[in-house]
Parts: C-alpha cells; structure tokens; sequence
C-alpha cells in the first residue's frame, strides 16, 4: 500500500512538473515573438520618421536623417540576404561572421548619428560631416559587396542546376521520341553470349540432324537399317493405302 502511494505521489509531481516545462517553454516562445513584433514595428517606427525628416527637413537634421536611413537600409537588407542564403549554403558561414563584425562599426555609426540629431551645435557638426559620410560610403559600400556576392553566388547556383536539369530532360525527351533505335550495344552482347551458351550445351538448333539426312561417314540413318521401325510421317505425305491379303 505504501509503495502504490509512493509511486501514485511521484507520478502526480512528475506530471506537474512536465506541465510547468511546457508551461515555461510556451511563455519563452511568446515572450521572444512578442520581443521580435516590438522590435519590427519600431524599425519601422524609426525607418519612416527618417524617411520623413530626410524629406522634410533641411541643412544638418536632414542629412544626418538620410545617412541614418541609408545605413540602416543597406544593413538590414545585407542581414537578411545572408541569413537566407546561408540556410542552403554553408559556404555563406565566413560571409555571415564578416557581416556580423561589421554590423559593430554600424550600429556605432548609428548611434553616433542618433546622438547628433540632438546636439545643438550645428556648426560642429557641419564640420563633422564629411567624415560622418566618408565612414557611412565606406560600410554601406562593405555591406552591399557582401549582400550582392551573395545573391549572385545563389542566382549561379540556380542557373548551373537548371542548365543541368534542361540538358536532362533534352536526352529523355530524345530517348522517348526514338522508337526506331537499335538496341544497345549491352543488350547485343548479352544476347551473343547467351546464343554461344545454348550452342555449346547442344541445344542449339544447329545441332541437331534433320530427318532422312545421313549422319557421319559410314553410318546409315536407323529407317534403312531397320526396315521395322515406325516412321514418323510428315504432315504433307498421304497416307499408305494396306496392301489386299487377297
């Protein structure tokens, strides 16, 4: 009795124990889609006031707006080329580990930018700017070498297969509207050494006598030297009319 509630006791708590892994699996599964959504809608939050202040503002603000957008748009889009194409190809692994040691120079970028937009001195910033661009030109130009290296590997990739598999279907096609074509030259020698085989073994139609025909030298057929023995008639000859006993 004791054991039966013993093992009753640990089958309760094993079972509420699976039920709060599941449970703490499926809030950690909401929680990071929940994160994910948040942060989307900010990008694109963000993404649309500096797609606004790069058009609507003017002098210092909107420049700074417009190379925050280019460098976010050439990062993320770099981002997910990569992430895709490493998926089928693992090739793409070094690519994705450079992309990511770039992404530290742009998120710094991105910040520095973001804390300009709020600095009142103007004028310094003026005088910041050529450089603010130069390091801007120079990951955006990084980041679309990596994405478009990508996208071409991928689109060789797909071409390489489809020539391939066009060149496939060419032959069968072929090899299905030639209904004419000899057999292989395989099935050929298959068929020669199975007619050498039954040749040799005598059951070849060669190899046997035909009827009335002499045998060897010296040797007459069975009918002429045994009057006696019944003859097989052939089916064109008439048969004998019985001789009168009268």
């Amino acid at each position: 009795m004791e054991a039966a509630l013993i093992i009753f006791a640990l089958m309760v708590l094993i079972t509420f124990l699976g039920l709060g892994y599941a449970t703490v699996k499926v809030a950690k599964a909401t929680k990071r889609g929940v994160d994910r959504t948040l942060s989307q809608a900010r990008r694109t939050v963000e993404d649309t006031t500096l797609r606004a202040r790069s058009i609507g503002q003017t002098g210092v603000a909107g420049s700074l707006a417009q190379l925050r957008l280019d460098l976010r748009t050439s990062m993320r889009s770099t981002q997910q080329a990569l992430q895709e194409g490493a998926r089928v190809d693992a090739s793409l692994q070094e690519s994705v580990m450079l992309f990511e040691r770039l992404s530290v120079h742009g998120r710094e970028l991105d910040d520095e930018l973001k804390r300009l937009e709020q600095d009142p001195d103007r004028q310094r910033i003026t005088e910041r700017m050529p450089d603010l661009r130069e390091r801007t030109a120079q990951i955006t130009k990084a980041a679309d070498s990596l994405r478009w290296a990508a996208r071409d590997r991928a689109s060789r990739f797909a071409e390489d297969e489809l020539s391939t598999l066009s060149a496939q279907i060419e032959m069968e096609s072929g090899a299905l509207r030639d209904w004419r074509r000899e057999p292989p030259v395989d099935e050929l020698a298959a068929a020669a050494a199975a007619w050498d085989a039954a040749q040799a073994s005598g059951t070849g139609a060669s190899s046997t006598t035909a009827p009335g025909a002499a045998g060897p030298a010296g040797e007459q057929p069975r009918a002429a030297l045994d009057p006696a023995a019944p003859q097989t008639p052939y089916p064109w000859q008439k048969t004998r009319r019985p001789e009168s006993t009268t």
